[in-house]
């Protein structure tokens, strides 16, 4: 036999070889069972959803971009700095990206792992008595390769088990994010509404100040009683002791933001007033289903299960024989100049299976264990969703009573407010004293800060409504 033919033999048989084993690869069953999406019970429409026809037309609130839903633009510029520098957010992305990693180290299982290698030696013996001198140099070089055949699926499932959780990562990537932007918003708005109780607070200490010289004027001349006096400075003082208050609640809001900005405590710039802040009077909520669609910690747990469902798979793939394929070829010759030449060839090819017989009951208990995994979080998943359909509904009627409360709230603060001018004149003239302009002014200036309380409350719900809804992830 030539050795052309010696040559074109080997490589008719790693063919031969190689197409059994794509054969044999390819006609192999993935064990265990594949995920199917489980039955859950979606309500038609949250509770405490009102029956609005043009909320069946326009979009769900979660699926617009936050830019859309909060109109600030220095709110939008602190959102965007969030979720460029905040920590959270960061630590999510690499989570991320060792999810994928590993994902790519999962995966490579399937496929054969190939090696290369080469050595060359010289050596040289001087003459020894009757022995003479000699040079022996030689080399070597090899290819190996060797393939654990993915018969049962055990690392299909395996890696349909990692890219699930790789999923599962994304999700919870931008359940951080969607978290981020309320926290900012809300916040936010916090602060918008303690700049509006110091601003109240402000204008009332000064004008409250302005009347006591009036009336400690009026008491040295004898026309009010030191009675009088000593009330309206308690007017004076109980504003006055509010504005301190709320300066410090200010800066540790400030403070609060600037961590999640990512940056030290340091001032946050304002925009639009609270009362300025543009909100629909009702959102379009959508329909339950697509809520299981579009809510980071409802897709976080099914991937979590479809997870659980393929480590099935990869346990019970343990009872059944693991089959392995192994092959090297390469030349060695003691002389480099016929390294590729003459009969310096060199292959070998080999096969191997492993049947487990008596494992203790381990292989089992794995598959018990991997059932029981299922379960949980097949359990998870669905106390997740009912958890989300809370979520909303709470959410729902938060916002719409929030703002009924509100304009409640500001009827009952104009009330006061005429209230407090009636009594004011009512003094001056002298047809009552000063106790019930002490009265109306305490209750006047209770309800504006009652009321500014009311407006952030409102606008929190709408935050809350539109993460509840699964908003606030989308770029």
């Amino acid at each position: 036999m030539t050795l052309r033919d010696s040559r074109t033999s080997r490589s008719e048989r790693l063919s031969l070889l190689i197409l059994c084993a794509s054969v044999i690869w390819l006609s192999g069953c993935a064990v265990g069972p594949n995920y199917k999406r489980p039955d859950v019970s979606v309500p038609a429409s949250y509770r405490g959803q009102t029956a609005n026809p043009a909320a069946k037309i326009d979009p769900a609130l979660g699926d617009e971009e936050w830019a859309k839903v909060f109109q600030d633009q220095e709110l939008r510029r602190l959102i965007r700095a969030a979720l460029q520098n905040n920590y959270d957010v960061r630590i999510a992305a690499a989570r991320v990206q060792e999810a994928r990693a590993q994902l790519g180290i999962t995966r490579a299982d399937q496929f054969p792992s190939l090696g290369a290698g080469g050595n060359i030696t010289s050596q040289r013996d001087s003459a020894a008595g009757p022995i003479p001198a000699f040079e022996l140099t030689q080399g070597a070089l090899s290819v190996s390769a060797a393939w654990n055949l993915d018969f049962w699926g055990r690392y299909r499932r395996a890696t349909e088990a990692q890219r699930a959780r790789l999923l599962a990562q994304e999700w919870a990537q931008r359940a951080v994010i969607s978290s981020l932007v309320a926290n900012v918003a809300s916040g936010y708005f916090h602060l918008r509404e303690l700049d509006l109780e110091l601003e109240i607070s402000n204008r009332t200490l000064a004008s409250r100040s302005e009347s006591l010289k009036l009336t400690a004027m009026r008491t040295e001349h004898g026309i009010d009683t030191m009675l009088d006096q000593r009330q309206a400075e308690q007017l004076v003082y109980t504003a006055g002791a509010q504005v301190p208050d709320l300066e410090r609640q200010i800066e540790q809001q400030e403070n609060a933001l600037s961590i999640l900005l990512g940056n030290n405590p340091g001032a946050i710039p304002r925009g639009m007033k609270l009362t300025e802040q543009p909100h629909a009077p009702e959102v379009p909520a959508g329909l339950p289903s697509e809520l299981l669609e579009r809510r980071p910690d409802v897709r976080e747990a099914e991937e979590n299960l479809v997870a659980a469902n393929a480590q099935i798979g990869v346990a019970r793939a343990a009872y059944f024989p693991q089959i392995s394929l192994t092959g090297s070829g390469g030349y060695q010759s003691s002389a480099l100049s016929n390294l590729f030449t003459g009969p310096a060839g060199i292959w070998s090819f080999g096969g191997s299976f492993t049947q487990p017989i008596f494992e203790g009951g381990r292989l089992r208990s794995n598959v018990r264990l991997a059932e029981a995994q299922h379960q949980e979080m097949l359990l998870t998943y669905q106390q997740t969703i009912q958890g989300a359909f809370r979520d909303v509904s709470d959410a729902l009627v938060a916002y719409r009573k929030n703002r009924e409360f509100r304009i409640q709230e500001e009827k009952l603060t104009e009330s006061a407010r005429d209230a407090a001018q009636l009594s004011e004149q009512r003094f001056n003239a002298g047809a009552t004293d000063y106790l019930e302009v002490l009265t109306n002014e305490t209750n006047f200036f209770s309800d504006e800060l009652t009321l500014a309380q009311a407006q952030f409350t409102e606008l929190q719900a709408l935050v809350q409504l539109y993460q509840a809804l699964g908003g606030g992830w989308q770029q």
